[in-house]
């Protein structure tokens, strides 16, 4: 450089271009000038000489001035001022001035930093409900909900600067919509003036209200102004008026304000009102007592109190009762006073402080026993707790979450649904006690039970059909089917019997029934109803043979040998037919072999059973009784299948497997022996009523099984048995027994040789025999011997009878007990 020429003054330049940096941060001083330069820092020279100078994770030490110059100093370039500051935050920050937020406002969250200006940032937020915070310095939600509430913090980074998390910002949304509050200066409209109205919504900001006026109660309301900024506005017309608020976009709304009357009147009496508007408390509730004046709203009031506790009454127009006590309660009454004015006292209002009755849970319906799908609700009463607005809590067997309210419902029960339920009423701070459990027993689906009486028709009887539920429980309506034949689905179809839908009682008569039938029946209760399943089919047999559908059985005998060829045809004017069997065991089944209209039976011991036929029309035949000998040495009583008729002959006879006609055999009827000497077989040449009855026969020390002997009755001949003629003979054959006893006891006493009485005895046995082995036509005699003679009693007078007068006319009778 040539002598007098003044060198160009250099230039320091940051980079970047911040003056003010943070520490950590990296920044670099530059030095730019045709010459060589050097920086300097507060006029010393940094080592080692440089015309760059880069500063690592600068420190607050490394704040000053900085400036390049030339290396003799001659030159240098103006200082430029590096700060280092330590404390760069970040802090969240709500865009709106809300102090509560609800739900479905719009809200933005706001991240500053602080010391941070003229730096591009990141951000990171951390926020609850939610995967996916955003980037950026705004965090928007729409329609906040509940689930929004929490903590929100943020964090900013630059390059490589990071600031710390900022403090929690704790937001919070209340569940409840805000209700917006009118207030009038006046409710007195006087004329010419006007009132001023005044809209707003408790603890909270931001609000824009909405005005309505109505003429009168049943009008419908009409907007007078919009979106007002203002939340006071005056009226000059009566009427009901009422506002509401609204706040961010898309608007969120609050509820309507409750209705304010301007009337052109004065002002009225004071209004005690309570709030909670209950006048029922419990004790460790907060009940605030307020005094308001109608029209007097903005005057300065005074106020004066009655009320049964307070030694100092407060001069506001609330009195607040914190926790409290039964000897809060009492009366309350209140009047205001402005200057030398006092207004009416008020009515009084009577608030009660008790301590509420345990809960109680009950069932609807009230049934503690119940089924696998019906419906239950379970329901909390609280006995003197009604109008409260209370919050339950439920301890329960299956509630993994108990519903708050009052009713639990249990729509189709599980088993699983079993289990004792009990509850609890909260209310602010206040619990009442734990009710007491009840249980609930929830069982499978139930089969009700059919019993029929009786089994087998007798005429002119009637038929009691009973139906019993399983676990016995209250509620039930009965239903009553006849069971009809369904050959097409190897079933049956049920069909109503008259008035008997529905029953409440459990049994049904059913008058006439004179053939073989199949019922069921099945219960219901509830609303909706719910049904059970049907019970099992249940018949009642007739044993008369009617011309619609009959049942033959070949061999024509009940008992039968076990691996005997049975054959069972059903007769009729039908083409379909089957043959049903009702085992011992309670067992309902269909002939397996069945050719056409007959049941072929290899006969084992489970065909021990009643049978009859069913036609593919519905019909039934007669039934009968078919017994199976299981012992293959033992005999059988061979006797006829159906009924025998009055007057008609019937011979009974016993056989065995290997042998056919036997002979010495002894017969007897309802266990009591017929005949003490015997014989092949049994002839009723004239059948009667008394001769029906079991039977069974005995040989070689074997008795047979026991079979029933049904006799049917004919109206001849039941019309016979009371005929003169029949009259006559009884009365003969009646003189004719005593005669010969008078002549038997004369006997007996004029015989002292006991020689003689027993051959007189002997003699005359043997012509009761001698009868009886001839076959004449007396039908049989009988020889009885009284069952207890040992114990000084007499048999069964009607047992002892049964076989009384069934010889034809001209017939003895010896009836000899011995």
């Amino acid at each position: 450089m040539s002598p007098g020429c003044i060198p160009n003054k250099p230039t320091v330049i940051l980079e970047p271009s911040w003056p003010q940096i943070h520490s950590s941060e990296t920044v670099t001083v530059r030095c730019e000038g045709s010459q060589s330069l050097f920086v300097w820092r507060e006029d010393k020279l940094i080592r080692p000489r440089t015309s760059e100078y880069r500063i690592s994770r600068a420190t607050e030490s490394d704040s000053g001035g900085y400036s390049c110059c030339t290396v003799s100093l001659s030159v240098c370039s103006d200082i430029i001022t590096l700060t280092v500051s330590w404390k760069v935050w970040a802090a969240v920050k709500l865009q709106h001035s809300w102090s509560q937020i609800f739900t479905g406002d719009t809200i933005t969250l706001r991240c500053e930093i602080q010391g941070g200006e003229g730096k591009v940032w990141k951000y990171e937020w951390t926020a609850p409900n939610t995967n996916s915070p955003p980037t950026s310095s705004e965090y928007r939600i729409s329609r906040v909900s509940v689930s929004h509430s929490g903590d929100y913090r943020c964090r900013g980074s630059s390059d490589y600067l990071l600031t710390g998390w900022s403090d929690a910002f704790r937001l919070t949304v209340s569940s409840s919509k805000p209700r917006a509050t009118l207030t009038a200066q006046s409710s007195i409209l006087p004329a010419g003036g006007s009132v001023t109205l005044s809209c707003s919504v408790e603890g909270s900001a931001g609000w824009k209200f909405d005005w309505f006026r109505r003429d009168s109660v049943s009008s419908e309301a009409q907007l007078m102004r919009g979106n007002e900024a203002n939340r006071v506005i005056s009226v000059s017309q009566g009427g009901l008026y009422h506002c509401r608020g609204g706040r961010g976009d898309p608007v969120y709304y609050t509820e309507d304000s409750s209705d304010v009357t301007v009337v052109e009147t004065f002002p009225s009496k004071p209004t005690v009102t309570l709030q909670p508007s209950l006048t029922q408390i419990y004790s460790g509730e907060t009940v605030t007592v307020r005094c308001e004046i109608q029209g007097g709203e903005g005057a300065q009031w005074t106020y004066e109190w009655r009320a049964a506790k307070l030694n100092t009454p407060p001069t506001s127009n609330e009195y607040r009762i914190i926790r409290a006590t039964e000897s809060d309660s009492g009366g309350y009454s209140c009047r205001g006073r402005r200057d030398y004015f006092f207004s009416e006292w008020s009515d009084i209002i009577t608030l009660t402080v008790s301590f509420p009755s345990k809960p109680t849970v009950t069932l609807q319906p009230s049934w503690t026993q119940i089924y696998s799908g019906e419906t239950v609700t379970v329901r909390c009463e609280i006995q003197g707790g009604e109008g409260a607005q209370w919050t339950y809590e439920w301890r329960a067997a299956k509630l993994n979450t108990p519903p708050t309210s009052n009713e639990y419902r249990i729509i189709r029960a599980t088993e699983s649904d079993s289990g004792g339920y009990s509850c609890r009423g909260r209310r602010d701070y206040f619990f009442s006690e734990w009710s007491d459990i009840i249980t609930l027993t929830v069982s499978y689906e139930p089969r009700p039970v059919l019993t029929v009486s009786p089994s087998w028709l007798s005429p002119g009887a009637s038929v009691t059909l009973n139906c019993e539920v399983e676990h016995p429980s209250a509620g039930w309506s009965f239903y009553w089917y006849k069971a009809v034949p369904d050959l097409s689905e190897k079933s049956s179809s049920y069909e109503l019997l008259p008035d008997g839908s529905g029953t409440a009682q459990d049994s049904y008569i059913i008058h006439g029934q004179t053939h073989t039938a199949g019922y069921v029946c099945r219960a219901g209760r509830g609303d909706p109803e719910y049904h059970t399943d049907h019970s099992r089919p249940k018949f009642v047999w007739s044993a008369d043979v009617h011309s619609a559908a009959s049942l033959t059985v070949s061999p024509d005998r009940v008992q039968h040998f076990t691996s005997d060829s049975v054959s069972l045809t059903c007769e009729g004017n039908f083409t379909e037919w089957r043959v049903r069997k009702f085992s011992e065991d309670g067992r309902l089944s269909d002939c397996r072999r069945m050719t056409g209209s007959t049941c072929d039976i290899n006969t084992s011991e489970s065909d021990t059973a009643v049978y009859w036929c069913e036609s593919g029309s519905g019909e039934f035949s007669s039934a009968v009784n078919i017994t199976v000998q299981n012992d293959g040495n033992g005999p059988i009583l061979v006797s006829p299948v159906h009924p025998v008729t009055e007057g008609a002959s019937v011979s009974l006879s016993c056989s065995l497997r290997t042998q056919k006609i036997l002979s010495n055999v002894f017969f007897y009827h309802n266990d009591k022996l017929i005949e003490n000497d015997p014989r092949g077989e049994l002839k009723i040449s004239a059948v009667s009523k008394s001769d029906e009855g079991f039977y069974k026969c005995q040989y070689s020390g074997r008795e047979s099984a026991q079979s029933w002997m049904s006799v049917k009755v004919t109206v001849s001949g039941a019309d016979s048995s009371s005929s003169p003629v029949w009259l006559i003979v009884r009365l003969v054959c009646g003189v004719s027994l005593i005669i010969i006893l008078l002549l038997l006891l004369y006997r007996c006493t004029t015989t002292n040789s006991a020689v003689n009485e027993q051959m007189f005895n002997q003699h005359h046995q043997q012509q009761v025999y001698s009868s009886l082995l001839a076959g004449d036509h007396c039908g049989y005699e009988i020889i009885r011997r009284s069952e207890n003679s040992e114990n000084g009693q007499r048999g069964d007078a009607e047992e002892s009878s049964d076989y009384n007068n069934v010889n034809l006319s001209g017939c003895w009778v010896v009836d000899q007990r011995f």
